[in-house]
């Protein structure tokens, strides 16, 4: 499902390398109904941990009910909003990540079989799984380790952070095992020399003609199964990876924004920073600043 884009939010997150960030909200004395979480969605996954009072969030339209220690699973993309169901104060910690956290685990076949159809967005888990399976509340704890390092901050951190999600998505998976289809496994392997390829080649320009041979197959199928395969269009995936490769040229080297443009394969800076400022939510001259 498609949401306008005034509603998108576009977090800001720790380096490139761990683009994670804990969100820890504080309402007091809310009453009953009150705005907790503005309507909003992103294409992070969000894991809600509550800590005080009682709340109703929405995602994608359907209500659910949290409270002390309850967790709420927004998906990649998924349309949230939280109120107040009682007086009092109300806390809670969000857990945003994007699924590029993972990235380097792609060669890995139980990553790819178990968890990689999570952050690819082909299955979503409940979005509260202990409703399904009371087992699920055994997984919480590395949630409140991942909360308890980012308030530490102990060296290398951001690591424990990553494994200690990373386990809590296998154990979800575990528990909601996703059904591939032979097919949906033999098209991901048929993909992964040209996603390898453009994430790599970002300079590079590649048509839809040209990428769909790269793969064997004719333009209006192989759009329909990387979408599929990919949540997103070609197009979108490739400007995607153009930005990913702008953001981390700009935050690490001292090339010129013109410079970078090009070297992400946009021949006008005007359009490049239009482009940025859509994927990225701001302009690049600041987050040079």
């Amino acid at each position: 499902m498609t949401y306008p884009k005034e509603l998108k939010e576009y977090p800001a997150l720790e380096e490139k390398i761990y683009p994670f960030r804990l969100f820890f909200n504080h309402c007091r004395g809310a009453k009953p109904e009150q705005n907790i979480l503005f309507l909003h969605w992103h294409e992070h996954f969000e894991i809600i941990v509550m800590r005080e009072g009682r709340a109703i969030f929405h995602v994608d339209s359907k209500p659910y009910e949290a409270g002390p220690g309850d967790v709420i699973m927004v998906p990649s993309g998924g349309l949230h909003v939280g109120y107040s169901l009682d007086s009092g104060d109300v806390s809670y910690v969000s857990i945003v990540f994007h699924a590029s956290l993972f990235k380097d685990r792609n060669q890995d076949s139980q990553h790819e079989q178990f968890v990689a159809p999570y952050l690819s967005n082909q299955y979503q888990f409940p979005v509260m799984p202990v409703v399904h399976n009371p087992e699920c509340a055994s997984y919480y704890p590395l949630l409140e380790r991942i909360i308890d390092e980012v308030q530490a901050k102990q060296p290398a951190f951001q690591l424990v952070v990553k494994n200690q999600l990373h386990l809590f998505f296998t154990h979800l998976s575990r528990t909601f095992p996703a059904q591939q289809s032979e097919r949906h496994s033999i098209n991901r392997e048929r993909f992964k020399p040209l996603l390898e390829h453009l994430e790599t080649h970002v300079d590079q320009k590649m048509s839809v003609e040209s990428a769909a041979r790269f793969v064997n197959l004719n333009a209006f199928h192989f759009c329909k199964t990387f979408k599929k395969l990919t949540g997103r269009t070609f197009i979108d995936y490739v400007n995607l990876c153009r930005m990913d490769e702008a953001e981390r040229l700009l935050r690490e080297t001292g090339f010129s924004i013109t410079e970078i443009s090009g070297r992400v394969g946009c021949d006008n800076p005007n359009y490049f920073t239009k482009l940025y400022k859509q994927y990225k939510g701001q302009t690049p001259s600041k987050v040079r600043k």
